[in-house]
């Protein structure tokens, strides 16, 4: 099974190259398949930014990632 994570892009670099922001990771990511600016918010996939989201379906999503990730700990 593959995960897209939703981040914040927080940063573009030359060469098509994006800082995200995860909520609590920064990493650098391809931007090379999707056209977008800083403060949008992408779905990234094995360093690549997949497809463009929402901040409100971003956001939705991080929760219920926290929301599993809890759970898995109890």
């Amino acid at each position: 099974m593959c995960i897209a994570v939703p981040a914040e892009v927080l940063e573009i670099k030359e060469g098509n190259i994006g800082v995200v922001d995860y909520g609590d990771l920064r990493q650098e990511v391809r931007l090379d398949l999707v056209d977008v600016e800083v403060g949008e918010f992408v779905l990234v996939h094995v360093g690549f930014a997949i497809q463009k989201l929402s901040r409100e379906e971003a956001l939705e999503t991080r929760k219920i990632f926290a929301e599993v990730y809890a759970a898995m700990e109890e």
